[in-house]
Formats: structure tokens, C-alpha cells, sequence
């Protein structure tokens, strides 16, 4: 059977030189399942794969819409599974790679049938939302369904009120819709996960920001200044930077916070990624180690 080997981890672990070696040993192209990392002209603050990367190996869904395009799981869902029906006509096996914990499990597993919200609910909680500010609903998304407070970003407030309204609307948790039977796909998907210890990785998150800020993130973020509205840039690294420039924070200020809020993301990820028991565990020094589980899972 054709396999999908899905290179996974939190931010800053060291995913990509990994895929790259990854896809040169399986002659394969890389399927990117960074929700950021899809967006064009914010290279520097979604850690892309640089131009030398890139012209490594093959990569799919990397740059490819403006920022005010609008693209989900769902979309992600439907894109990715055209490109690997594609590519596997041509090979037995495919990489995929990456940390936004939606895209893969839309890949892996299928979107739910989350509930359609009625104009009422919706309306109600985006005036709360306009009215009180991000902070009360997420503290009561934390009551109303403490599992999907822990796994989601709960500084995107599109995701923190659709949450609220599917907990408004029904009665239920927003959690009881996402764990439904996971879809059948027509290809073996074998699951690596790199981790590393919390300090190492905290270290490592934090020099990643630093490296940013020296490479032009502050820069970057001006230049894309007009679209901070966009969903494309409610994310860490752009929400602090745009702060520093309302004069709300110092540039120190919104460096040190960048690094805090990646740090509880990584978290977040890991909380998420550690409930799936598919996954192979390594240490990203591993290589070899890696090297030989793939070769062996393509043996079988």
C-alpha cells in the first residue's frame, strides 16, 4: 500500500532540515502543513523554508495565497488529499510536514461535521466579542469546554468564538463534534514525531526569535502593516510586533513576549500531539535512527 509519512512536532523543534533529508532519501515531494507557512510575503515570521530549501525538494501549499485570502482545515483538507492522489500515481510514497495540528489531522483523520451557527448565536457572540474584548470569552471557553481551551489558540478570536457559539447553539461541547469515527484513506499514514525536553526546546524557541528579529521580522511586519486585519497575521510574532508599533510596548518588550506566546503554543502542541498514540516518538538528533524506521516501514 502507498504510505504517507507525516513528519510532525512542535514549533522550533527542527522539522525542516529533517524533511528535507526525509524526501531526498524517498525521491518524493513535501507536502507543507503549516497553516501559516501557506501565506505569501510573511516568510521571516512563519519560519518558511528559505529560497535554498525550497529549491531542495519539491514543496506543496508554500506561499501559494495573498493574505487576504481565506483558507481553512477543511479547504486544506480537500487541497492535500488532490495533490497526494496525484503524486502517488507516480510514486509508493509521499512526506508530509508540519505542526498546525488541524491541517494534519484534516489529512489524517477528516474535518468533523461541526454544526452550521445560526445568525442569532452568531451575532450575539460577536457583539460580546466587539463589547468585552477576547479575554472573558476565552476564560469561559476555559468553563464550557476546558479540552479545546488547552489544545487551541486561544489568542485567535475567530477560533475562541466559533468554539463558543457551537457551545451556545447545542448544549454541547465544541470537543464532543471533533471526535467523530476518522475517515478511511486509500493510503498507509505512519506518523514521526520529534520532541525534544522543555528547556532545550524553550532555548531553542527563543534564539529561533531573536534569529527573526535580526533577519528583518520588524521589517516584514511593517511592509504587511495595511492586512493586519487579515486572519493571515492573528498570529504570534505579528499580533506583538504590530502592538510595538501602536506604542503599547517597547520592541524588547514585544520580542520577549513573542518568545512567551511561542513557547505556550509549543505547548499547546505537544498537550495535543502527545493524546495520539500513532505517533513514533524521536529526538530530532535521531537521524539515522529516523532514516532506518522509514526504510523499514517501506519494507513491510
Amino acid at each position: 500500500m502507498k504510505k504517507l509519512f507525516v513528519l510532525l512536532g512542535p514549533t522550533g523543534v527542527g522539522k525542516t532540515e529533517l524533511s528535507l533529508q526525509l524526501a531526498e532519501m524517498l525521491d518524493c515531494p513535501i507536502l507543507s502543513s503549516d497553516s501559516r507557512q501557506v501565506y505569501r510575503d510573511i516568510p521571516i515570521g512563519t519560519a518558511a523554508p528559505t529560497s535554498q530549501e525550497l529549491s531542495r525538494v519539491k514543496h506543496y501549499f508554500i506561499h501559494t495565497l495573498g493574505l487576504e485570502d481565506y483558507y481553512s482545515a477543511a479547504q486544506y483538507e480537500v487541497d492535500a488529499l488532490a495533490v497526494l492522489e496525484q503524486e502517488f500515481a507516480q510514486r509508493d510514497a509521499l512526506l508530509m510536514t508540519g505542526g498546525s495540528m488541524m491541517y494534519i489531522d484534516a489529512v489524517c483523520d477528516g474535518i468533523d461535521d461541526i454544526p452550521t451557527v445560526d445568525d442569532e448565536t452568531r451575532q450575539l457572540l460577536q457583539k460580546r466579542y466587539e463589547t468585552e474584548g477576547l479575554e472573558p470569552l476565552a476564560q469561559e471557553l476555559r468553563l464550557l469546554d476546558p479540552e479545546y481551551y488547552e489544545a487551541c489558540d486561544v489568542k485567535n478570536h475567530k477560533r475562541v468564538v466559533h468554539a463558543l457559539e457551537i457551545c451556545y447553539m447545542t448544549g454541547k461541547t465544541y470537543t464532543s463534534f471533533r471526535v467523530k469515527e476518522k475517515k478511511q484513506r486509500p493510503f498507509e499514514i505512519v506518523k514521526i514525531g520529534l520532541c525534544r525536553e522543555r528547556e532545550e526546546l524553550f532555548s531553542r524557541i527563543n534564539k529561533r526569535v531573536l534569529q527573526m528579529v535580526e533577519e528583518g521580522l520588524v521589517e516584514e511586519a511593517r511592509r504587511v502593516l495595511p492586512y493586519r486585519q487579515c486572519n493571515a497575521l492573528n498570529t504570534v510574532g505579528y499580533k506583538e510586533i504590530f502592538a510595538y508599533f501602536d506604542g503599547e510596548m517597547t520592541l524588547e518588550q514585544a520580542i520577549e513576549k513573542i518568545q512567551r506566546n511561542t513557547r505556550v503554543y509549543s505547548k499547546k502542541q505537544m498537550t495535543w500531539f502527545k493524546k495520539d498514540d500513532r505517533i513514533n516518538w524521536f529526538h530530532p538528533n535521531q537521524i539515522e535512527e529516523i532514516k532506518q524506521f522509514v526504510l523499514q516501514q517501506m519494507a513491510q
